[in-house]
């Protein structure tokens, strides 16, 4: 029942990135494994890196069931939507519901998508990675898959302005080697692996990148160690202390 629903929302997103014009190149979707429970993992800088990192799984003829706040299942239009695809709801001061609802849609085979950031990372560096993904891959008996997004932030991101326009932006995804997560290991350590096969990817992401900022003034986008003018790391979290 629940494809009832995805597939026709695959197929109006595919529609809305061809008006867009976005130039979407994707490697590495054949790590994504045709059957069985996977925890696809990637960076988030972007509130439409859902919709990509499930773009990603298509070429293997997977669907996958992300993990997302719960006010978007409470809201009139996405939450019906999201309900129908079978996404997970997270209420962030009780999530044991979500963990487990989670391990069982693994152990039936699924592919769960997890942003272990938890929110978008305005320095659009990686953050901190929270250990849920190694847990539940540890616990399901399943691999994680690291992936890396890139130019998604100039679609659509926090704090600025969506970008709807038929801009050509170019859309970068890179899926990296699936990653063991034996149950007898410590699930930090396991996170840490997660965490550099990550950084691996987004850094070979932002090299395969086809545009550089095209003036001082496009340069928002870029992090601050790249030469951007994006906030630092440090400067976020100072920003969110006072905020």
């Amino acid at each position: 029942m629940a494809e009832l629903v995805y597939r026709p929302v695959i197929g109006a997103a595919l529609a809305m990135f061809k008006a867009l014009d976005l130039k979407i190149d994707t490697q590495g979707s054949e790590n994504i494994p045709r059957t069985g429970g996977a925890v696809l993992v990637s960076n988030h800088i972007s509130y439409l890196d859902f919709i990509f990192t499930g773009l990603a799984a298509l070429p293997q003829k997977r669907l996958v069931r992300f993990m997302a706040k719960e006010s978007v299942f409470r809201h009139k239009i996405s939450g019906p939507l999201m309900r129908g695809m079978k996404h997970i709801p997270v209420d962030r001061k009780q999530g044991e519901d979500a963990y487990q609802h989670a391990l069982a849609s693994l152990r039936s085979g699924e592919v769960i998508g997890v942003f272990p950031e938890a929110t978008i990372s305005q320095s659009f560096t990686l953050k901190s990675f929270k250990s849920g993904a190694a847990r539940l891959a540890q616990e399901a008996g399943v691999p994680l898959i690291p992936m890396a997004l890139w130019g998604t932030q100039r679609v659509w991101t926090k704090g600025r302005p969506r970008n709807f326009k038929r801009s050509h932006i170019p859309v970068t995804i890179r899926v990296g080697e699936p990653l063991e997560a034996p149950s007898d290991q410590y699930a930090g350590a396991i996170t840490r692996r997660l965490r550099e096969a990550c950084q691996e990817l987004l850094e070979a992401a932002q090299r395969a990148y086809p545009v550089r900022p095209k003036d001082a003034s496009d340069t928002w986008w870029v992090p601050a160690h790249l030469g951007g003018t994006a906030p630092t790391p440090e400067q976020v979290k100072a920003a969110e202390a006072a905020g």
